[in-house]
């Protein structure tokens, strides 16, 4: 089994969501673009990629929404040196199809209470949901490390709370871990790093916005 020495989880840069929540009623989620500043924060985000890979080849995986289309792109990466493919599987949460702007903040004003893994969008997913399709697809990711010409490198483009049910699921952490975690930040990256011991290590930790409250024995 070929597994790659890095995994890479990066976030797409600003969009116009991120900026404006009222052009979910004029736009589709899926459909949204990165703003000029989220440009600038991908471009400046491949700098670093392009040096951390160098001239090693590059399995890609980008959601495939606009934004993440867009950042992937941005990035600047070799593309005689990288295979990618557009994958379903690490869309965003989906919260409905148009959304009212007002009855959305009320439903995560809703799931603030209920919990993000657990509560379900009207017409949406819950967190849960995203969780059964990252372990979907981390199955056909672990299936693909059998090609003993796999690259050394991964490349995830996606969103915040997918790139944190990866590692959830990845690292089996438990709902109260990922409830405490907050996204990261717009273009923000997190690396699983291949130890000698065969394990992967995160390079470097969520930010926690309070203490996980385990129900039992597996906190």
């Amino acid at each position: 089994m070929a597994r790659p020495r890095r995994i890479v989880l990066i976030r797409h840069g600003e969009s116009e969501g991120n900026v404006d929540d009222t052009v979910y009623e004029r736009e589709p989620d899926h459909a949204l673009s990165l703003t000029p500043a989220g440009l600038r924060q991908a471009e400046e985000a491949g700098g670093p990629l392009r040096e951390m890979f160098g001239d090693q080849r590059v399995s890609a995986y980008v959601s495939p929404y606009r934004r993440t289309h867009q950042t992937f792109r941005a990035l600047g990466l070799d593309p005689a040196r990288v295979r990618v493919r557009e994958e379903p599987r690490l869309r965003e949460q989906d919260w409905g199809n148009w959304q009212d702007r007002d009855d959305v903040r009320q439903q995560k004003a809703y799931r603030d209470a209920y919990g993000h893994f657990f509560y379900r969008f009207a017409q949406g997913e819950s967190g849960a949901d995203v969780y059964d399709r990252v372990g979907a697809f981390l199955e056909s990711l672990w299936r693909s490390f059998e090609d003993p010409d796999h690259p050394p490198n991964v490349l995830i483009v996606t969103h915040g709370l997918t790139m944190r049910l990866f590692c959830m699921r990845w690292f089996h952490w438990t709902v109260a871990d990922f409830e405490s975690l907050s996204n990261p930040g717009n273009a923000d990256r997190r690396t699983l790093l291949l130890g000698e011991n065969g394990r992967y290590t995160l390079d470097r930790p969520f930010d926690r916005w309070c203490q996980p409250e385990p129900y039992g024995a597996t906190g």
